[in-house]
């Protein structure tokens, strides 16, 4: 079998909202009398394996691991500069939603660096909340992949960018300026926030992933 194809046996790769898998196996299916090449990827941190034809791989946004000297601008991106952050938190989470489908590694950086960020100013709705954990670990796993390093070295990396010393008060400054009107959104959100009272940091990854592909039983499967 002539395995032309993007990616290659036991390649690491990116799914969107998933996270980093392995190609475990490629192989040959028959769906509507026509026989399709296939990848298996492995999600370790679902433990899930996710059936993808290869002809629709690049459509769901499924990349390669990207190398060191990527990684690193996605560090580097969350120390810099940016724009104030909307206190619409329904805007806002709709804005990094759509960021985390798109699946870049700089735009789940940008994900992190704005729910980070706004986090230390007030405590984040329950769905942002979920977001940003998500977000976090796609990041730390990619950086963890791509430059060799221990996950828990790479959250190290993420944090002194995000909060590097003398710049917390600057920051809060700049994000109080556009609070006024916070209250009016976050209101259903925090009283949400009572009734689920969980001291951890980290939510499981899988509570935020949103990805309509997944509804599809013929192009996107999961086996456990």
């Amino acid at each position: 079998m002539d395995l032309n194809t993007n990616f290659k046996l036991n390649q690491q790769v990116v799914y969107p909202s998933q996270g980093v898998g392995k190609i475990v196996d490629i192989f040959e299916k028959v769906f509507n009398g026509e026989t399709l090449l296939h990848y298996k990827i492995y999600l370790e941190v679902s433990d899930m394996i996710v059936i993808v034809p290869v002809s629709r791989a690049e459509g769901l946004g499924i990349r390669a691991i990207v190398s060191a000297e990527e990684a690193q601008k996605a560090i580097d991106l969350l120390g810099e500069g940016f724009e104030p952050i909307t206190s619409d938190w329904k805007l806002r989470y709709q804005m990094n939603l759509d960021l985390l489908k798109k699946g870049s590694i700089a735009d789940i950086a940008v994900i992190v660096r704005c729910l980070y960020n706004r986090s230390k100013i007030k405590e984040l709705p329950i769905l942002e909340r979920k977001l940003y954990d998500n977000a976090k670990k796609l990041l730390e796993d990619e950086i963890s992949f791509a430059m060799g390093i221990p996950v828990k070295e790479a959250e190290s990396l993420l944090h002194e960018k995000l909060e590097p010393p003398g710049l917390a008060h600057e920051t809060k400054r700049i994000i109080d300026s556009i609070d006024d009107d916070d209250e009016v959104f976050d209101d259903d959100a925090d009283d949400s926030s009572d009734e689920e009272n969980d001291d951890s940091d980290e939510k499981p990854m899988t509570d935020s992933v949103d990805d309509d592909e997944e509804d599809d039983d013929s192009d996107d499967g999961f086996e456990d």
